[in-house]
């Protein structure tokens, strides 16, 4: 069992408090009002990455505006990975290659402004035309049309999962006015519930309610976020009454919140160790091998998320109950000898469970045989290096249905040879094929046999060594009403979210 060594509470204290202070405006503090009718509170949310695009919808950042209703899409998923309405009223196939979209009626943007099929065209082409393009669409070429309130997308090769693909918060649909500059601006640009109207940096966000939204009256005054990648910070703003919803409780803090704090949920997310493919020691396969031999998830579970995950069998969790129907694997490299090997592996302190994952393996991996270094840094100050391949490995909690509701785009994106975000580094033909293959395949069954197949020629590589499947601790004030629990990290405040 792994043993913590824990501050005493009163430098915890200081130091969360200082991390925190003037965390939120006044009008933000318990009882604080705002919007139309008065009365209503506004809700106040710590974060745990800030923005590294300047929340621009075609990057990660998408996704905070998904979380606080402010961008929308043509579509949305059910909790089955289905596509329903959102934008687009309805939606048919107009060929073999093309999907028509009929817009919603009566909807405006935050700027005054309405919604046309011509927004939508410039905003899917701006996406699709992006460098890089948005991860949904990678192996995607995609062209859009226009005519009355109805949206044409046409693609290059037949898409059946075209609707669920654009139900990515990548693929928002914003305003004229965001595209005027050199980047995406979505300050007041939306459709959704929440009116964005200051971003401060990489420090705070302030939303207020559009009371002109499509959907309804939203019953929060409006959102006030905070970003602070310090876990403790983030618990210790939920303890003092500082925050109304935190995001991403580290598991070392659970246990120091009230069980009615605190909501425990299953995460379609892997923490996997990418080992880089392209230079290095792990260009052998024979030492990949010895890596994944060597690594032991289950000492991970226990010790550094206290239970709160599950051994990883495989790339897709147990989120995704058909991951179950996975035959069995073949292993092709017979482990070599590391013979004291220097290896250096990656990773970031913005997940507070990575660096101590980090340090677990490297008593791993030197117990056999290889020489361990690590470089822990920020998110943002080693994405890049991470992608340039400038570790032999590195640890990332990898969320596996994140864009369309189908682990199809999220293992192209990793493993394909030209995936936008390849890790690992990895060009093998096989994995290719077969990826290419479940990209190809019907909905249904057949596509589910195909990502499959596709995750099995990933594992024979051992380009990937997946470890845990996480479980996401969401902390909420008890006066909070309907915060969203999403397993796909694209809902947090909603219309239906208020503070008592």
């Amino acid at each position: 069992m792994h043993t913590r060594k824990s501050l005493p509470l009163l430098s915890v204290a200081i130091g969360s408090a200082l991390l925190l202070t003037g965390c939120f405006a006044p009008g933000a503090a318990p009882g604080g009002t705002g919007g139309k009718g008065g009365g209503d509170k506004r809700v106040r949310v710590v974060m745990m990455q800030p923005p590294r695009s300047g929340l621009s919808p075609l990057s990660d950042d998408a996704f905070k505006l998904s979380r606080w209703s402010t961008a929308e899409t043509l579509v949305t998923l059910d909790a089955n990975g289905d596509p329903r309405p959102a934008l687009a009223e309805t939606w048919r196939r107009a060929g073999d290659r093309a999907w028509s979209f009929t817009l919603r009626s009566g909807v405006t943007f935050h700027d005054g402004t309405a919604l046309t099929a011509e927004d939508v065209v410039r905003s899917l082409t701006k996406a699709s035309q992006a460098a890089p393009k948005p991860r949904i669409l990678d192996g995607v070429d995609l062209t859009v049309t226009a005519e009355g309130d109805t949206v044409t997308v046409t693609t290059a090769a037949a898409d059946p999962l075209l609707p669920q693909r654009l139900s990515s918060p990548q693929l928002s649909i914003l305003a004229a006015k965001a595209y005027q500059g050199r980047t995406v601006n979505p300050v007041g640009a939306g459709t959704g519930a929440f009116v964005l109207k200051r971003v401060n940096g990489t420090s705070s966000a302030t939303l207020d309610r559009n009371d002109d939204y499509w959907g309804g009256r939203p019953k929060a005054a409006g959102i006030d976020v905070r970003f602070v990648p310090d876990g403790t910070a983030r618990a210790a703003a939920l303890r003092s009454g500082e925050a109304d919803i935190v995001e991403s409780v580290p598991v070392s803090q659970a246990a120091l919140l009230d069980e009615d704090q605190i909501t425990e949920v299953p995460m379609p997310r892997t923490n996997t160790l990418y080992l880089n493919t392209r230079r290095g020691a792990f260009t052998d396969p024979a030492l990949r091998a010895a890596a994944r031999t060597a690594i032991d998830a289950g000492p991970l579970v226990d010790g550094v998320y206290e239970g709160r995950a599950d051994v990883a069998e495989g790339l897709l969790g147990p989120a995704i109950p058909w991951a179950k129907e996975r035959a069995g694997r073949t292993r092709p490299a017979t482990p070599a000898n590391p013979a004291g090997r220097t290896v250096t592996i990656g990773t970031f302190t913005d997940r507070a469970e990575l660096p101590e994952v980090a340090a677990a393996l490297q008593q791993q991996l030197q117990k056999a045989g290889f020489t361990v270094k690590l470089e822990i840094r920020e998110y943002a100050a080693i994405e890049s290096d991470a992608l340039a391949g400038k570790f032999d490995a590195f640890i990332l909690s990898r969320a596996t249905v994140l864009d369309s509701g189908d682990p199809a785009a999220y293992l192209y994106s990793d493993f394909a040879s030209d995936g936008s975000f390849n890790l690992s580094q990895l060009a093998d033909p096989s994995v290719d094929k077969a990826l290419e293959k479940a990209a190809k395949a019907p909905a249904g069954a057949a596509r589910r046999s195909a990502i499959l197949a596709a995750e099995t020629a990933i594992l024979n590589t051992d380009a990937a060594i997946p470890m845990l499947h996480e479980r996401v601790v969401q902390g909420d004030a008890p006066h909070v009403v309907d915060s969203a629990k999403d397993p796909r990290e694209r809902l947090l405040v909603t219309p239906g979210t208020y503070v008592k």
